[in-house]
């Protein structure tokens, strides 16, 4: 291998010459439902910007209470939209003033004395939804938001909601490196401390063109807080379904705690990871009682910043440094001891070269 300081940077996708680099260098299909925030984050009357793949997007809510997402772009000096301000149902221009509405036309430009502006171009506008308290949006083509569908979690509507709660990092690192993280059980040393999981076993793995599901013998949560908490009388902890179903991941330990993460690329080495816990119940330590809601709600707040939290960072500190190692070392041969790592990457890569199959085909069929 060449000098790392003087070495080429990684390779393009196309350049790629195995699964690892063709997945690192894949971007995420953008015809697919992401979080890109909380509910409660934005406010009647506040915009925020929300970026997916270097796009920059403008989302906001309107004093009615509904959200919109334009292209952040004021077609006149071309400033971002969200040095602006929501100004009743419409985003205006921190410059001049101008207001477009929901659809992304140009509603008011407030200085009608110099003439009317010739605009007869619309901002791009993006699907907005929101569900289990989170933001999602369609960055893709809108005609194909109907028919994605945001991922169904049972435990979450309806009026007999499971506890639960969502938390999000944003890391520098390629979105690959988030999935093979949270779906590959054998760095369980990077844990040793708080042992959400311990000898994990590979028991079965399967994959088609759209998912990879595995599952492991483990024992989970044995750290010395969040084990208390688990009832393995009722609760198989001895092991764990995981599946990457792309773009989403999730996890199910014995029917009665569960977890999806959503992967946001905001460029090709950052990503921000939304993760949503929820578990059905806990049991009262010496006295081994199924707790109601309302106390595992409880339980799981205070666990947050003292369990999950904490080991999530661990995470992020692994692959921050991974993804610095794979931009000096790209070229190192490949060594993964787990089959399922590269069921994981393969899929990716596809997932991506379909993507841009699709475009190009839409592109030569497009007028000129």
């Amino acid at each position: 291998m060449k000098n790392a300081q003087t070495k080429s940077p990684p390779p393009s996708f196309s350049e790629a010459k195995n699964s690892r680099q063709k997945a690192r260098a894949a971007g995420m299909d953008p015809n697919r439902w992401y979080v890109v925030e909380y509910d409660s984050a934005v406010k009647k009357g506040q915009v925020k910007e929300v970026i997916f793949s270097n796009t920059s997007i403008a989302l906001f809510r309107g004093e009615d209470g509904e959200l919109a997402a334009l292209r952040n772009l004021c077609m006149h000096r071309q400033l971002k939209l969200t040095h602006g301000a929501v100004d009743k149902c419409t985003l205006r221009c921190s410059y001049h003033g101008w207001a477009y509405n929901r659809e992304g036309w140009l509603e008011d430009y407030s200085h009608d004395n110099f003439g009317n502006p010739l605009i007869k171009k619309q901002l791009r506008t993006y699907p907005v939804q929101v569900r289990y308290g989170l933001i999602w949006l369609f960055p893709g083509e809108p005609e194909l938001a109907v028919e994605q569908k945001i991922p169904e979690i049972p435990e979450l509507t309806g009026t007999d909601t499971w506890a639960n709660f969502a938390v999000d990092y944003t890391w520098r690192t390629h979105h690959s490196m988030v999935i093979e993280n949270i779906c590959d059980f054998s760095h369980a040393f990077l844990h040793r401390k708080y042992k959400p999981f311990i000898d994990a076993k590979l028991t079965h793995h399967e994959n088609n063109e759209d998912r990879v599901y595995l599952t492991y013998d483990a024992y989970m949560a044995g750290g010395r807080i969040s084990g208390i908490f688990v009832d393995r009388k009722r609760v198989n902890t001895r092991s764990i379904e995981l599946c990457y179903e792309y773009p989403y991941q999730w996890t199910n330990t014995g029917d009665s705690i569960k977890n999806w993460s959503f992967m946001l690329p905001i460029d090709e080495r950052t990503t921000r990871v939304f993760f949503l816990f929820y578990f059905d119940a806990l049991i009262i330590p010496l006295i081994s009682l199924k707790t109601p809601k309302w106390l595992t709600q409880m339980v799981l707040n205070i666990a947050k910043p003292l369990v999950f939290k904490p080991i999530l960072n661990e995470d992020g500190v692994a692959l921050e440094a991974e993804q610095l190692g794979y931009e000096s070392y790209w070229d190192a041969p490949p060594i993964e001891l787990n089959p399922v790592v590269p069921l994981f990457q393969r899929l990716t890569a596809r997932k991506w070269e379909n993507h841009l199959e699709r475009a190009k085909t839409a592109q030569v069929g497009s007028p000129n």
